[in-house]
C-alpha cells in the first residue's frame, strides 16, 4: 500500500472519529433544552460535554489540514466549490462555541434563552452542512479539467446530498441522547434514555434508505452494503441495549453506527476523492490530487509520533470526566458527580 493511500485512508479515519467523537457533542447541543426542563437541569446537560467538546473539534482541524497538506488539489477544489457552505459551517462552530461560554455571563432569561437558541441552532447547522459536503464528494460537483468548479451554491444541495446531511443529524440525535444517558442520574437519565429510545426508529430507517441510496447513486445496485447493515443493527441494538438499561454498551452501538455510516461515504468514493458530474475524466482521485512522495513521508513519521500521543491524552480526559453528573436538587443542594 502507498502513502497516497495510506493517507486517504487516515483522512477517512480522522473524519470517522471526529464524527464519533463531536456526534454526540452536536447532539447533546440540539437536545439540551429538550432533556433539560429546567436552567439548573440544562446546565448539567451541558456540563456532560463541558471538558470534552473542544478537544474532539480538534479532528476536524486535523481531518482538515490532512487533507490541505496530503492532497492540495482535492483541498484546493473542495474549498473552492463549497466556500459558502464552509463560511456558514464556520459560523455554526463558532456560534456553538461562544455559546457554552456566553450563556452563563448573565442572569436574565431572554439572555440565556438567545445563547440556547444559538447553541441548538449551531449544533445543528454544523453535521448538517458537513454531511452535505461529504456526499457532495461522492455524487458529484461539476468540475472542469482544470480542477475547478463551475457551478453555483444551488449545486451543492442536491437531493441525495440533503438527505446525507439530515441522516447525520439524526445520528447526532440519538449518539447525544445515548450519552446523556450515560452521563447523568435520575430523572434527567431516564429522559435522555426515552428520548434515545423513540429516535432509534426514525434513525434506523434513515439510515438504511442512505445506504440504499447510496448504492443506487454510486453502483447502480438498489441492496444496502454490509456496512450500512451493520448501523441499522447496531441502532436497533442500541434500541434494545436502552431497554435493559444498558446505557454504556448503548453508547457503544451508536458510535458503531455512526462510524459506518461516516466510512461509508469514503469507501465508496475511492479510489476518487472528488467525483466531477461534467465528465469523469475531469474526477480528483488519489493519485492525481496528492503531495509529492517526500511531502507523504514527512507527514507519516509526524503522525506516527504524535497521533498516539493525542489519543492517550484525549483518553486519558474522558477516564477523569467518567463518573455521572446530578442536578443540584438531586446531589443534595450542590452540583457534583454521582
Amino acid at each position: 500500500m502507498g502513502l497516497q493511500v495510506f493517507w486517504f485512508i487516515a483522512i477517512a479515519v480522522l473524519w470517522t472519529g471526529f464524527f464519533v467523537l463531536e456526534g454526540f457533542d452536536f447532539g447533546v447541543g440540539m437536545l439540551h433544552g429538550v432533556i433539560g426542563k429546567t436552567e439548573a437541569e440544562q446546565r448539567v446537560v451541558t456540563g456532560t460535554i463541558g471538558p470534552v467538546w473542544d478537544g474532539n473539534e480538534v479532528w476536524l482541524i486535523v481531518a482538515g489540514a490532512g487533507i490541505f497538506a496530503a492532497f492540495p488539489s482535492w483541498y484546493a477544489t473542495m474549498f473552492s466549490s463549497l466556500y459558502l457552505a464552509m463560511v456558514l459551517l464556520l459560523v455554526a462552530l463558532i456560534v456553538r462555541g461562544v455559546s457554552f461560554e456566553f450563556r452563563g455571563k448573565r442572569d436574565g432569561a431572554t439572555w440565556k434563552k438567545t445563547w440556547s437558541r444559538l447553541q441548538t441552532a449551531g449544533s445543528l447547522l454544523a453535521p448538517l452542512l458537513i454531511g452535505i459536503a461529504l456526499a457532495d464528494l461522492l455524487h458529484g460537483l461539476p468540475i472542469d479539467s482544470s480542477e475547478e468548479f463551475t457551478g453555483n451554491f444551488w449545486d451543492l444541495l442536491s437531493p441525495y446530498s440533503v438527505f446525507a446531511g439530515l441522516t447525520l443529524v439524526l445520528l447526532c440525535v440519538l449518539h447525544g441522547a445515548t450519552y446523556v444517558s450515560v452521563k447523568t442520574d435520575g430523572e434527567l437519565r431516564e429522559r435522555a434514555r426515552r428520548l434515545a429510545r423513540r429516535s432509534t426508529v426514525v434513525t434506523g430507517a434513515a439510515v438504511l434508505l442512505f445506504g440504499v441510496w447510496t448504492q443506487v447513486v454510486i453502483h447502480h445496485g438498489a441492496f444496502p452494503d454490509f456496512l450500512t447493515v451493520g448501523a441499522v443493527l447496531a441502532i436497533v441494538a442500541s434500541s434494545w441495549l436502552l431497554g435493559d438499561r444498558r446505557e454504556g454498551w448503548a453508547f457503544a452501538m451508536t458510535a458503531f453506527a455512526m462510524a459506518a455510516t461516516v466510512l461509508t461515504f469514503f469507501i465508496d468514493l475511492y479510489p476518487n476523492v472528488m467525483v466531477s458530474s461534467t465528465d469523469a475524466a475531469y474526477n480528483l482521485t488519489v493519485q492525481n490530487a496528492s503531495s509529492a512522495p517526500y511531502a507523504l513521508k514527512v507527514m507519516t513519521i509526524v503522525a506516527i509520533i504524535f497521533l498516539p500521543a493525542v489519543m492517550i491524552y484525549q483518553g486519558w480526559t474522558y477516564h477523569v470526566f467518567r463518573r455521572r453528573l446530578m442536578t443540584p436538587a438531586a446531589a443534595g443542594g450542590a452540583p457534583g458527580a454521582s
